[in-house]
């Protein structure tokens, strides 16, 4: 997923902690199965691939933390 790569700055880090347990989960897991395979140097069999998505499941806490630390700020 697209929010699977996003560089984890502070912001990022506390918009991932606050996911629901199942997106975390998710997330998790496609993150180590993707680094398992590059460490094998192995692609993974197709039958295991998921469907590209461009949902940004990150974005809406992502977007809540960044308006709670300006106005931290401010």
């Amino acid at each position: 997923m697209q929010d699977d790569t996003i560089y984890e700055n502070d912001d990022a880090k506390e918009a991932v902690r606050r996911l629901p347990e199942n997106l975390y989960d998710d997330r998790e897991f496609r993150i180590k199965t993707a680094l398992d395979m590059h460490v094998r140097q192995q692609i993974l069999p197709k039958p295991q691939w998921t469907e590209y998505e461009d949902k940004a499941y990150l974005e809406p806490s992502l977007k809540e933390v960044l308006w709670e630390r300006k106005g931290r700020e401010e």
